[in-house]
Order: structure tokens, then C-alpha cells, then sequence
């Protein structure tokens, strides 16, 4: 894997237990994770979880399994993406790419700030508050929200908002969907079981509420 995914910019490094990877992730910080669910002494998704601890690095899974409660057992505790094994190294090298991309969010720009009820974005700096306090995003969910809020009343089909933040190729990852807009109201609502923000219209997509 190592090898696999080495570009000419790019220095991988390989753990060969969740133990070490999370020694070799203090000591070099790097950039992307590519985390095996099946791992000797921790799981995948144990690791996931202490990483998350500290870190939003974008992580990629790996597993072996078209299994869709591992895609979505990872995704919720916080993965950026999956990848089923065996692929190709195009493959891969395309899907660390596409997560890198996101990771960055959305560029600065000069709009004007928005605020809706407690939550106020401000485009230039690329901060959200929630009742005058920082919330911490990561770049993917920062570009779901980016969307949605500059579409404010708008429903946005899953289609749309899939090719938008996720890109093109995403376009049948509706799980993928779910689980950010769950994490963005977990991160923005005051009852995120019932949000006044960011709204379902079912069998649709979402929408933003602005009040």
C-alpha cells in the first residue's frame, strides 16, 4: 500500500497495527490517512475513533467487504471516504485526490457574511459560529453547508449536492449525504432530531431555512 500510493510529491508511510499507526500519525502529522478496518490488535474503526480524538485528517477506509454497515459505521465516526478492496491504483490515486480536494473546502471569497437565527458564517475567514462560539468543520462538511446556505430556501437534490461537494462520480452515495447532514446538525442545531436549519424534503434532498 506504501508503494501503491506513492506520487512524485507525495511521502507514504505504513504502520503495520492501529498501535503504530497512531504512533507513526504524532509523530510525522500527515496529510491523508488510508485505514485497513481489519488490522491486527486495533480495528480500523478503533483507530478511527481515537484519531478523531484530536484530529479531522481526511481518512480514506479500506476494506474488503461490499458491506454497507462497515461503509456506514465508518463514515459515522467520521471517515472522509471508502474504498473496497481489491481496486486499482488509479482507483486509489483518484479517491485521495478527490479527499485532499475537499479537505481544503471552499475558497476564501468576498461575500458578504450570513447569518440565520444563531448561526453566523463569514465566507472571507471561513468561520461558522453558533451563538457567538467557533464551530470547528471539516472541509467537506464546509462545503455541504457552503451550498446549502447559498441556496437558502432552495431544496437541493441529493444528486445535486452529491456531484457538488463530492463530485460527479459520487452521484449514488446518498449514504455518504446522510451522514454529513447529520453531522452538520449534530454541529449546528440546537435539537439536531429536530432541526430548524438545515431541512429534509424527503425522497428529495435538503434545503436551508434561513430565518
Amino acid at each position: 500500500m506504501s508503494f501503491q500510493a506513492q506520487e512524485p510529491t507525495w511521502e507514504a508511510l505504513a504502520a503495520y497495527d492501529g498501535e503504530e499507526a497512531l504512533a507513526v500519525f504524532d509523530k510525522e502529522q500527515p496529510d491523508l490517512v488510508l485505514l485497513d478496518i481489519m488490522m491486527p490488535e486495533m480495528s480500523g474503526f478503533d483507530v478511527l475513533k481515537e484519531l478523531r480524538r484530536f484530529s479531522d485528517v481526511p481518512v480514506i477506509m479500506l476494506t474488503a467487504k461490499e458491506d454497507e454497515i462497515d461503509k456506514v459505521t465508518g463514515l459515522n465516526l467520521g471517515a472522509d471516504d471508502y474504498i473496497t478492496k481489491p481496486f486499482g491504483h488509479l482507483e486509489l490515486l483518484a479517491r485521495v485526490k478527490a479527499v485532499l480536494r475537499r479537505a481544503q473546502g471552499m475558497p476564501l471569497t468576498h461575500e458578504l457574511p450570513f447569518t440565520s437565527g444563531d448561526i453566523h458564517i463569514d465566507f472571507e475567514r471561513r468561520q461558522v459560529s453558533v451563538e457567538g462560539q467557533p464551530v470547528s468543520l471539516t472541509g467537506t462538511e464546509y462545503r455541504l453547508l457552503y451550498h446549502l446556505v447559498r441556496n437558502a430556501g432552495q431544496v437541493l437534490t441529493h444528486e445535486t449536492l452529491l456531484a457538488r461537494v463530492w463530485g460527479r462520480e459520487y452521484t449514488d452515495e446518498i449514504d455518504y449525504l446522510k451522514v454529513y447532514i447529520s453531522r452538520l446538525r449534530n454541529k449546528l442545531e440546537k435539537d439536531p432530531h429536530g432541526p430548524q436549519h438545515v431541512l429534509t424534503e424527503y425522497g428529495v434532498g435538503y434545503w436551508f431555512r434561513k430565518s
